[in-house]
């Protein structure tokens, strides 16, 4: 643990403005002199979000050094310990110190019907001032940036739903010019897309998924006619539609598997707590 504490650390942060994105996304910016440390903000860089419940002035977090901190807080009671999820860093900027990280609202409007997570909750009703903590990079390159294109690689291949949305645009603002990407994203709502990349080597396809329809990801990539060589694909999304289309690359595609970069930003029918729970054996 030694070097994790050396690649990350504790930023503490409040919200410093919100802009909405659309109807399921919404921008929050954060802000704060600790984030001056805080080394990277391209690509696919995630970073965990500590958020206070309802009526706690800031995150509950027993402490922010050492190797014990998260043993710590898992030992205190869910009600009360820092909400606890994992985003995309969608922007940094170095002065002053603030960055973007973009929430799906899913369940937030009265509309819809699934229920709303806590950190969905904690981002429709956002104000500046509000106090939360970040564990992101204090070194630029750290094991938790995932799209790593290896040398020689021609062409890439971005696969994602409204999620990875804010990493899509990362990484497209991180291509160097003139790189060629293919590019499906899928969204719940024509009014979500956003404009990521005006490159003329750039191809996006933006989906829209049906209210209860499943992905339409797999179809899209089955149809789609994709190099023969020097390929790098990165996956993010739903966990099994990102394995599914994963499959369809190596096994199908016969794209080795060393050139995909795949990550489950959620799984279907469970909460972040509970792949946690199902990771660590957590039951409090």
């Amino acid at each position: 643990m030694t070097g994790q504490a050396q690649e990350f650390a504790f930023f503490p942060a409040q919200v410093v403005g919100t802009c909405r994105l659309g109807p399921t996304m919404l921008r929050v910016t954060f802000g704060g002199a600790a984030l001056a440390g805080f080394a990277s903000g391209g690509r696919d860089q995630s970073c965990s979000l500590f958020l206070p419940h309802p009526g706690q002035p800031e995150p509950l977090l027993p402490h922010r050094d050492g190797e014990g901190w998260f043993a710590a807080w898992r030992a205190l009671p869910a009600s009360e310990r820092a909400v606890m999820r994992s985003y995309t860093v969608r922007a940094r900027r170095a002065e002053p110190p603030e960055l973007d990280v973009d929430f799906a609202l899913h369940g937030t409007d009265p509309d819809d019907p699934s229920p709303a997570g806590p950190a969905a909750r904690w981002a429709a009703a956002a104000a500046p001032g509000d106090r939360v903590v970040l564990l992101g990079p204090a070194v630029a390159d750290n094991r938790s940036v995932g799209f790593r294109p290896p040398e020689g690689t021609r062409t890439v291949l971005l696969l994602a739903d409204e999620t990875a949305l804010p990493a899509v645009g990362g990484i497209l603002e991180w291509l160097p010019a003139g790189a060629r990407a293919l590019v499906w994203i899928e969204v719940p709502d024509a009014a979500d897309i956003q404009d990521l990349s005006d490159a003329e080597q750039v191809d996006i396809t933006w989906l829209i998924r049906e209210p209860g329809a499943p992905s339409r990801l797999l179809t899209s990539l089955r149809e789609a006619e994709l190099p023969a060589d020097a390929l790098y694909a990165w996956i993010a999304g739903e966990a099994g539609t990102v394995k599914a289309l994963r499959r369809h690359l190596v096994r199908e595609r016969g794209l080795d598997r060393r050139a995909v970069s795949f990550a489950g930003y959620w799984r279907r029918g469970a909460s972040e707590d509970r792949l946690r729970e199902e990771a660590y054996g957590e039951t409090s």
